[in-house]
């Protein structure tokens, strides 16, 4: 059996494409990562019909999009790239059905901080600003890389192993509170959030970093055992 895993894809609706025209895009380094670990992805654009969407998934995955918008001021020198309101609608409802009904959730960069908020967490919203001292995290590719502290014991551990390789760091936000029923299980060198998971035996799972880009023992080894939770689902 291989899992159907849903995937939201962002929501261009200012005209970064094509002027006049509203386009929905992912990364397809996703789908290939799933293929990889023996599913099959189908993404779901905005629509009606949350429910019965969800109720023919085996998981859910929410990839890394565009920022939240800040709650209060920041810097003139802080540039923001917010996602959508109508997305950002949309995605909390995909999450809320997906989550009711029990289905596997695996959340990376945008979608851990999605998974967070939907928790009642809380995020940074510029690191430089928020967390004066933290390390850069917007590290370039294909080398930029960080250690990764687990915990020992975690579902995440589980997914990357106990003591993991450097990571990819492509983000300005990250999560400063999980929220209620939710728990931080990895961190960078400066303490910063690099994982959440939900408490209970179901998997919802949050990773900062971005696996699909990373070597194939790693993305082989995460997209697995999120693709085997489906399957045990």
């Amino acid at each position: 059996m291989r899992p159907l895993i849903g995937m939201p894809p962002c929501l261009d609706a200012r005209g970064r494409w094509k002027t006049g025209r509203t386009y929905h895009y992912v990364d397809a380094s996703y789908a290939q990562a799933l293929a990889e670990a023996g599913a099959d992805a189908v993404v779901i654009p905005e629509q009606f019909g949350l429910d019965s969407v969800v109720s023919r998934l085996d998981g859910l995955l929410v990839p890394g999009g565009d920022d939240f918008e800040p709650d209060r001021p920041y810097p003139d020198r802080v540039r923001f790239d917010p996602v959508p309101p109508r997305q950002l609608v949309f995605d909390r409802g995909l999450l809320a059905a997906a989550l009711a009904r029990g289905v596997p959730v695996l959340g990376i960069c945008y979608g851990m901080q999605l998974l967070a908020l939907h928790q009642g967490g809380r995020l940074h919203y510029d690191l430089p600003t928020d967390l004066p001292g933290a390390d850069e995290h917007r590290l370039p590719e294909p080398h930029g890389r960080h250690a990764l502290r687990v915990a020992i014991g975690s579902r995440v551990a589980t997914l990357t192993g106990d003591d993991p390789a450097p990571v990819n760091s492509l983000h300005h936000q990250a999560v400063a509170e999980p929220g209620s029923g939710a728990r931080a299980s990895a961190w960078s060198p400066d303490g910063v959030i690099e994982a959440i998971e939900l408490d209970g035996t179901g998997f919802a799972v949050g990773l900062q970093w971005h696996p699909e880009k990373l070597d194939h023992a790693h993305r082989r080894r995460v997209f697995g055992g999120f693709v085997e939770a489906c399957r045990e689902r």
